[in-house]
């Protein structure tokens, strides 16, 4: 898997997590905007969590 198909599955995770969030009635909307800013700030670290998964993919 290339690093860019890494981000696209990745971000595509996200945003389907974010998307049962929203649709899910329990969810209040003042833990859902919490939710969503911290899974923003998640998706930044795809290319750290890319290496991490690629290195132990070599070591095996």
């Amino acid at each position: 898997m290339t690093p860019e198909e890494f981000e696209t599955n990745y971000t595509k995770a996200l945003d389907t997590i974010l998307e049962v969030l929203a649709n899910r009635p329990e969810v209040k909307p003042a833990k859902f905007y919490s939710m969503a800013c911290i899974i923003e700030n998640i998706r930044y670290f795809s290319p750290v969590f890319y290496d991490a998964i690629k290195k132990d993919e070599e070591e095996v």
